[in-house]
């Protein structure tokens, strides 16, 4: 799919998840492998505490290898709301690590689950803190890392002050920003614009579209300038993968159609649009 370019286009598991919270999807990540590659994507995001039995590394690699594609990041989502990580949170993230270990070069995404803006400052520092404690002990274990904020109403990480003070707290040495275009525009930021003022920090992209109406549009059908922010991260060369995480709302009937039409819609619309 993206041979002449300097970055590769994979896909997130989240589109099957948004089904009642995955329930219908359960245990399904093959599958998800198999249509993700039909695709024409050449990586997959999967969610760390939905693999089933692939959380095992020889099952994952064997399903990866027999599809042709690569592990290109676990998405590690946990609530993260106390000063330091549970001892429950502590453990899923190491295993999350000794997993992306196997996989060298695989970045291990961070995200909190949102729960609400409530003592915003405090949170937001205890995050940070998590966050950039998490990424040293990945790093240690030569495991790259990036932060994933995310804009539900109940996130603590959605609008531009928000993000300031977040992004301007992650330790840099250890790990960088996977800026998100559908969430920074459902925040009242422009993609771009905030894509090119923490420049440095990306290491990782999330692709979505969005409309407004209320939020998450099928790729290509809503307002995000795809193509301008594309051609912005082929023009500075870079080098990372970019994840379509559709949550337009057909993937809540369809995920295996939403997956396939990103990948057409890649393939087909929007690098033959690039200069």
């Amino acid at each position: 799919m993206s041979q002449t370019l300097p970055f590769r286009f994979g896909s997130e598991v989240y589109t099957w998840f948004m089904s009642n919270n995955g329930q219908k999807h359960q245990g399904r990540l093959g599958h998800m492998i198999e249509v993700i590659s039909k695709a024409g994507f050449t990586g997959i995001q999967p969610i760390f505490t939905w693999m089933g039995d692939l959380i095992d590394p020889d099952k994952l690699e064997a399903k990866l290898d027999e599809q042709g594609i690569e592990l290109a990041a676990l998405a590690l989502a946990l609530d993260w709301n106390e000063s330091e990580e549970t001892e429950r949170e502590r453990e899923v993230a190491d295993h999350a690590i000794k997993v992306l270990q196997r996989f060298p070069g695989a970045v291990l995404n961070t995200v909190q689950i949102p729960t609400g803006r409530h003592d915003l400052a405090e949170r937001q520092k205890r995050l940070v803190n998590i966050v950039n404690t998490v990424s040293r002990r990945a790093a240690d274990k030569g495991v790259p890392c990036s932060y994933h904020p995310n804009s539900p109403h109940t996130s603590i990480i959605r609008t531009a002050e928000d993000y300031k003070i977040v992004l301007e707290s992650l330790d840099a040495s250890v790990t960088g920003w996977t800026p998100d275009v559908g969430h920074i525009i459902n925040g009242d930021m422009d993609p771009l614009s905030k894509m090119k003022e923490y420049q440095s920090l990306i290491n990782h992209v999330h692709y979505k579209d969005w409309d407004g109406n209320p939020e998450f549009t099928l790729m290509g059908k809503g307002k995000v300038d795809l193509l301008g922010v594309t051609q912005w991260l082929k023009d500075i060369n870079y080098s990372g993968w970019i994840i379509c995480e559709d949550e337009g709302k057909e993937a809540l009937e369809d995920p295996d159609f939403v997956t396939t039409h990103d990948g057409n819609w890649i393939q087909n619309d929007l690098i033959p649009a690039l200069r």
